[in-house]
């Protein structure tokens, strides 16, 4: 089976746990783009399409759940995840894709480009170094290593009443500890991805 009949008959099998079938063209379409350019530029160390649906698309959606407000920035974004899929999912909300590295920013310029995403704004800055005039509803990341240091870079980005949302591999019991601000921990599974996954939901204030 080639990768454009993989992704056409395995993503749609996909979707059915989120009831998302409806989205199979457009995540498709940015699916095959990954593939091609990734051959290429190294946009990520997944490489066969089979994963690349479950491990980024179908982690990417399941988070979908506890994205909060119209503005949703996804830091260190890297090939657009989780970026992409939610804002394919999310048409109404607003995206901006933050990432340092030019040639992912120029993969995700393209993607914008063939799906014609009008609600998504790509950015090459260092996160520091970004300021834009107001905060986000949600910052996304799966990059960051530690959530320390994913608020520390980009508090500055979170509106007063927005959230983080990070997501994580096994519940990050050391990590947690080390924050000061209001969390929960919600588990979730993605067909074809083994091991355990979480989305540490972040208050942007202190534990009382």
């Amino acid at each position: 089976m080639n990768d454009d009949l993989k992704i056409k008959t395995l993503l749609p099998q996909g979707l059915e746990q989120f009831d998302l079938q409806s989205l199979s063209a457009p995540l498709s379409e940015y699916l095959l783009l990954l593939d091609k350019w990734n051959a290429a530029y190294n946009l990520t160390a997944v490489r066969d399409v089979e994963s690349m649906i479950s491990k980024h698309v179908l982690d990417s959606l399941a988070i979908l759940p506890w994205v909060k407000g119209p503005r949703i920035l996804d830091v260190g974004t890297g090939a657009g995840l989780p970026g992409i899929p939610l804002a394919i999912a999310m048409p109404d909300a607003q995206f901006v894709l933050l990432d340092s590295n030019g040639k992912k920013i120029r993969f995700l310029n393209e993607v914008k480009r063939k799906l014609n995403l009008k609600n998504l704004e790509t950015v090459q800055f260092r996160v520091e170094n970004y300021h834009p005039a107001q905060g986000f509803d949600t910052v996304t990341s799966r990059a960051f290593s530690s959530l320390e240091q994913m608020i520390h870079w980009t508090q500055h980005l979170v509106a007063k009443d927005g959230i983080w949302l990070a997501m994580k591999g096994r519940y990050p019991d050391t990590e947690l500890d080390a924050i000061q601000q209001k969390y929960r921990v919600e588990g979730y599974t993605v067909e074809g991805v083994d091991g355990e996954r979480c989305c540490v939901i972040i208050d942007n204030s202190t534990k009382e």
